[in-house]
């Protein structure tokens, strides 16, 4: 890796937008008591994963996949809420990017994998960020109080390794597992993905008018409920 390598990565991109000024308040408020690039990664990632998580999205619209259009609905999908983990990083002098993965996962609600027809999960999305000369990976997809639904403890990331799904739930049945790595990117590649979604996926998620066709959360509630 050259030495001006990070630096790409800490430049605003059309869906990393790092220099929105909403995503760079976000940031700044957040790391704001933070005193190392670690500390400010760590606490971005915590307010990033707890933004609600929505599967339920429709990849065809470019905002679906933009930072501060994540950050103004407060929520999104793994993609969208990556994307705006690499935002803030970088509006706070932190080198990231987004990276992708196939992973299969088998807690996924019954809804949500009747839509789908499936339970894997192509080109999900994470972030890495670049700490002390190398790039560790962190995935802020899933909300605290989802996972809590779902029997599974909130994904924690110190800064120091990997933070990547989490392979368990809490009674030891597999949860996630990573399939195959598809790299990094310095931007999100919408317009691929939307391409790539539409093959994979030929039942949309959303409604022709852009609603969602479903509530992860409220369905992993109702399974606990159901026992």
């Amino acid at each position: 890796m050259s030495d001006d390598t990070p630096r790409v990565y800490l430049s605003p991109a059309e869906y990393i937008d790092s220099d929105h000024p909403d995503v760079r308040a976000f940031a700044e408020r957040v790391a704001a008591d933070a005193s190392t690039a670690r500390d400010k990664a760590r606490a971005l990632y915590r307010e990033v994963r707890d933004l609600y998580y929505d599967p339920y999205v429709d990849t065809s619209k470019p905002e679906t996949f933009r930072a501060s259009s994540v950050l103004a609905a407060g929520r999104g999908y793994c993609v969208g809420k990556a994307s705006l983990y690499a935002a803030a990083c970088r509006a706070v002098g932190v080198p990231a990017r987004v990276a992708f993965a196939d992973v299969t996962n088998h807690l996924s609600t019954p809804q949500l994998k009747e839509r789908m027809g499936t339970d894997l999960f192509a080109w999900h999305g994470f972030t890495e960020v670049f700490l002390d000369g190398r790039w560790i990976k962190a995935s802020p997809t899933f909300n605290a109080t989802l996972c809590q639904k779902l029997g599974v403890a909130p994904l924690d990331f110190d800064g120091l390794t990997d933070a990547l799904l989490q392979p368990f739930d809490g009674e030891g049945r597999t949860f996630m597992r990573y399939e195959r790595q598809h790299g990094a990117f310095h931007d999100v590649p919408a317009k691929f993905l939307r391409d790539e979604m539409r093959r994979l996926y030929p039942r949309p998620l959303s409604r022709d008018d852009g609603a969602p066709r479903g509530d992860m959360e409220a369905e992993a509630e109702g399974l606990r409920a159901a026992g």
